[in-house]
């Protein structure tokens, strides 16, 4: 798959996928949008409630959204298992293009950006002792979940239009079996299917406003049986 570097609004680098006419994150701003949709409504929101927290990202792809996780759950003293699919990995080279050292201005936060994509495949590797990874090998209609068992998941799929398959009923149905009662899926998608079909799976949906350039974002939320 070829891939171009893009520089985004906010001075951060996506990638560009031409043969899908895809981003991998938002022309208005990569940085901004992983921290407000993932981390600021999706972890800083559960790290309310607890602080153990399981994370499913649904496409690792450049490791943004997990290197952002990581001084957020520092910061409480969170302890972070973070499990990852990613079916078509970066190359070192594509990651070293990507410049990151620019917005990761801290030298031992950029040395441990390098450490996640330097981990092994489908095995989980303490990053730290309370951040612990585990990249897997696979696409989401491949990965069978375990049952009530993540806190959040990031969803951060291609869109829709690009990625059908991965936008299907039967996938929030699958995940709304992973995800445990209270806890939360965020998306930076925002269209009326979508939240149709996080519904139809059990999800609560929360429209929330969103990043730059977006009007709103998802949050689905897992209701808790009395």
């Amino acid at each position: 798959m070829h891939l171009e570097i893009r520089q985004t609004k906010d001075g951060s680098n996506t990638l560009y996928v031409p043969e899908l006419n895809e981003h991998y994150h938002s022309v208005h701003g990569a940085m901004q949008e992983s921290q407000h949709v993932f981390i600021k409504h999706g972890l800083e929101y559960m790290l309310e409630q607890k602080k153990d927290l399981k994370i499913l990202e649904v496409g690792f792809g450049t490791g943004l959204n997990a290197i952002l996780t990581f001084p957020a759950a520092q910061a409480k003293k969170a302890f972070i298992q973070y499990d990852s699919l990613e079916k078509f990995p970066l190359t070192e080279a594509v990651v070293q293009q990507l410049h990151y050292e620019h917005i990761i201005l801290n030298p031992e936060l950029y040395d441990t950006f390098l450490k996640l994509h330097n981990a092994p495949w489908n095995e989980p590797i303490d990053i730290i002792p309370y951040f612990t990874l585990q990249k897997i090998h696979e696409t989401l209609e491949e990965f069978l979940p375990p049952l009530s068992y993540y806190d959040i998941v990031y969803f951060d799929a291609f869109a829709p239009e690009k990625q059908p398959e991965l936008w299907s009923d039967a996938m929030f149905e699958k995940l709304f079996t992973a995800v445990r009662p209270g806890g939360v899926l965020v998306s930076y998608c925002a269209k009326g299917s979508f939240k149709r079909s996080l519904k139809a799976a059990g999800f609560l949906v929360d429209a929330l406003p969103g990043p730059p350039g977006k009007r709103e974002m998802t949050r689905g939320i897992k209701p808790v049986v009395e």
